[in-house]
């Protein structure tokens, strides 16, 4: 697992998290940064990457899903289940995905950046 995203579950919830001040993620940041000034990844501004590419590359994730970014991580909460613990690991998978493919990153930063509501 990499350290840089982790899925804890709790009784009441699971949660996906973000360390976005671990040094790839602030590595790929910058470079996001750089390609459009608004994209300054903080965990508020991963929220709104996030929530972009999962309603239109994985709805279903968002199902249940509630948010908490904070400025140096980003975290997704859903209800403890069996339906929401296979989204969280879905959602965390995602997230590994394209944090490893960084290029896809800048690309959707670059070619659909003014769709994205950045913080």
């Amino acid at each position: 697992m990499s350290d840089y995203v982790a899925v804890v579950k709790g009784d009441e919830s699971i949660s996906v998290c973000l360390y976005v001040e671990e040094d790839k993620i602030l590595t790929i940041g910058e470079k996001m940064n750089a390609i459009c000034e608004d994209a300054y990844m903080n965990g508020y501004n991963w929220e709104a990457f996030l929530n972009y590419y999962l309603e239109k590359n994985a709805p279903d994730v968002l199902e249940e899903m509630e948010t908490d970014p904070e400025a140096g991580m980003y975290a997704a909460y859903y209800p403890t289940s069996p339906e929401n613990e296979a989204r969280a690991n879905k959602f965390a998978e995602i997230i590994r995905s394209l944090i490893e493919d960084e290029e896809e990153l800048y690309r959707i930063v670059e070619e659909e950046g003014d769709e994205i509501e950045w913080d």
